[in-house]
């Protein structure tokens, strides 16, 4: 039997594939056109997609009871990079809306079992730890038992890319004894969280669990892995752009670079250009790059973040260019016969907006698989 599963904020649905085959989705939104065009195309579920603003989403549009909702719901005002209005910001208020279809959905008796939200880490310090007690709060306001876990992709797949997941279980199920701990794990709950939930008010505290995940296996992929020599979508930069972009190092990242030409080997690094204070106190854009084998975090082409660029380093021959689009969707688990929109910007952005597909089938396999076997076979029994 198939679990079912709602896919709120969905994007290109990157979380049904890694939620993987023995789940079904039942509904999905998301209000992005590009995205939505994605998801249908490349989603065995594609015409459940209803492309509208969550808040305009009534009960009625959701068909059955799911087993889990996942919603990614927009990072923009909890990011550090965006201007930290939080919960009261347009963009990720949308959350409220979401919840408010949580708590209606258990007033008609149709909660969901399992319900995950995924954000950038700033959720959990945003307006001083405000809005994590806010979503902490509306766990505890519906009687899940909850906690939270920071995953970074990079366990997974060669990206520096840290999230945030906040995991409740309905009341009424019973929970297997090796997916809760008693105590933090360094792995998966950082000294942010950590403090968050000791600020968490007493009923909020009273629903809190530590989720125990399994350790993944080593990585056994880098990012000169995934760097391809005759990319589709973007050209190698000329001579005189890659010296534009050493000119903007520092001398720091200009020794980083130094020390990859000494190799004399393939070398593969990532560059993101940032505006930063000088010590004369001015602002300059500097390039600042990484020779650790694994990409910077992917950000979406818009609202001043800069796209990630490549470096590759043979001796003393440097070459640059952007990252291409099958790579940026390579970096977030996407299968590799995963349709990519057509134009630069809409491929990459759907890439940055996503969430890694290793990390939605860790927490599947892990925590929601096993809650809901435990509970069909007490059923049964």
């Amino acid at each position: 039997m198939a679990h079912t599963y709602y896919d709120f904020f969905a994007g290109g649905g990157m979380a049904g594939i890694g939620l993987g085959r023995d789940w079904s989705c039942l509904f999905a939104n998301d209000i992005d056109e590009k995205k939505a065009e994605s998801f249908r195309t490349n989603h065995p579920d594609g015409d459940v997609l209803l492309r509208q603003d969550v808040a305009r989403v009534t009960p009625q549009d959701l068909p059955g009871q799911a087993d889990l909702v996942w919603a990614s719901f927009p990072c923009q005002d909890l990011s550090v990079a965006g201007k930290r209005a939080g919960l009261a910001g347009k963009r990720s208020g949308m959350f409220k809306p979401f919840w408010s279809l949580m708590e209606d959905l258990h007033a008609e008796g149709r909660g969901p079992k399992l319900i995950a939200l995924e954000n950038v880490c700033g959720a959990i310090t945003s307006n001083g730890g405000r809005d994590f007690a806010t979503l902490a709060n509306a766990f505890a306001g519906l009687g899940y038992r909850f906690g939270a876990v920071v995953v970074d992709a990079a366990h997974f797949l060669p990206q520096s890319r840290p999230r945030f997941f906040m995991i409740g279980l309905r009341r009424d199920l019973n929970v297997p004894e090796h997916i809760q701990s008693d105590a933090p794990h360094p792995t998966w709950h950082s000294r942010a969280l950590i403090e968050g939930r000791n600020l968490l008010g007493r009923n909020a505290a009273k629903h809190w669990t530590w989720w125990n995940l399994p350790i993944p296996p080593a990585r056994n992929s880098g990012l000169a892995d995934v760097i391809e020599d005759d990319p589709m979508g973007v050209r190698w930069h000329s001579a005189a752009e890659t010296s534009h972009l050493i000119g903007l190092m520092t001398p720091h990242n200009l020794a980083k670079l130094d020390a990859a030409k000494a190799t004399g080997g393939r070398v593969v690094g990532t560059v993101y250009r940032r505006t930063r204070t000088d010590a004369q106190g001015q602002r300059r854009q500097r390039a600042e790059i990484r020779f650790d084998d694994i990409a910077g975090c992917l950000r979406t082409p818009s609202g001043g973040s800069s796209r990630q660029t490549v470096i590759v380093v043979e001796g003393d021959q440097v070459r640059s260019r952007l990252l291409a689009p099958r790579e940026a969707a390579a970096l977030m688990g996407l299968p590799r016969d995963y349709i990519l929109p057509t134009r630069y910007n809409d491929a990459y952005r759907l890439a940055g907006d996503g969430v890694a597909v290793p990390v939605v089938r860790h927490l599947a396999q892990s925590l929601f698989e096993p809650v809901l076997r435990r509970n069909r076979l007490s059923l049964v029994a």
